[in-house]
């Protein structure tokens, strides 16, 4: 029995049936229509030559990391660094014919990936830039410095992109606020505080790691947080566009891209994490909160108090 307090989604074998009728098994090139707004479950290796070409606007990649790594059953093996490039190689060929020109690709990848990864995409892409954002989450190492930090490299189809610096502010507190005639200069005096807006940098400290106190949590064991999705999304499209995300896992693109107003294809070959998917993509219609996504700006951590005050007031 789970702890009341424990969200992590738990489905019986029958509801597991149900959210699998669901899905999509494709087994022919395909139009658009057909594939919007779907989990598709088959191997992505497979499913992206049936895709329809240059239809997608953003394309967002977790794949495997060149690691030991068993996701419930579907293992993958670490291997050289010249293989793991050929792997990268591989889904790059299938889905670059997918992208509309003016398309953005977000990688996410650790350090041991990350160059192996940068090597094809900038054959391939415009590199725009890399992003670090702290995992604070998994175990000590006792030999070694704990392995806090994961990239995500940004790429553009060209040098025509979308980026909307606006939708993705940071909101943080002022520790010595600057006043010109008495009056605030570049933040914000609230009764909760004193905050300033800022420019997103390429450094994230205020991701949290799904837990199981997270209606989002699954068992899915490299789980990306909606919170750094959201900021993926909202930075690289528009409402209406359309997100690829050929290793889905347990669904988590799909779901912050139903909850931002864009459509999304997601991809997984694990009979599991589709039904994961579906399940958090029912719960989205209900709720559309993100996690450290309040009024417009992203949150620091530890910080659910003054968001949940700032909804009151509203």
């Amino acid at each position: 029995m789970k702890a009341g307090r424990n969200k992590t989604i738990d489905l019986s074998v029958e509801e597991g049936n149900e959210y699998l009728k669901k899905c999509l098994m494709l087994d022919k090139k395909a139009e658009l229509p057909d594939v919007l707004d779907k989990t598709i479950l088959g191997d992505t290796f497979e499913v992206l030559r049936l895709l329809p070409k240059e239809s997608v606007d953003l394309l967002i990649v977790d794949p495997p990391y060149n690691l030991d790594k068993d996701f419930h059953g579907n293992k993958f093996k670490k291997t050289s660094d010249e293989a793991y490039l050929e792997y990268t190689e591989k889904w790059v060929e299938l889905v670059k014919p997918l992208l509309k020109a003016d398309a953005t690709v977000y990688v996410c990848c650790d350090w041991i990936s990350s160059p192996s990864i940068f090597m094809v995409l900038k054959e391939n892409f415009h590199v725009q830039n890399r992003i670090t954002w702290q995992r604070e989450k998994g175990r000590g190492a006792l030999s070694n410095w704990k392995n806090g930090m994961e990239d995500i490299w940004f790429v553009t189809n060209s040098a025509k992109y979308t980026f909307n610096v606006e939708a993705v502010k940071m909101r943080r507190s002022v520790i010595a606020p600057y006043k010109v005639d008495g009056k605030p200069k570049d933040w914000e005096e609230t009764e909760n505080g004193n905050f300033r807006n800022t420019y997103p940098s390429n450094f994230w400290d205020d991701i949290s790691i799904p837990y199981w106190s997270m209606s989002e949590n699954t068992a899915h064991p490299t789980q990306k947080p909606e919170k750094l999705l959201a900021k993926l999304i909202l930075a690289s499209s528009n409402e209406g566009d359309v997100i690829l995300d050929p290793f889905l896992g347990s669904g988590s693109t799909s779901v912050t891209a139903k909850k931002l107003g864009r459509h999304f294809i997601g991809i997984e070959q694990n009979v599991q994490y589709c039904i994961w998917a579906e399940k958090r993509l029912e719960m989205a219609e209900e709720d559309k909160t993100i996690q450290g996504y309040a009024d417009g700006v992203f949150w620091e951590r530890n910080t659910g108090r003054l968001q949940r005050k700032g909804r009151k007031r509203e």
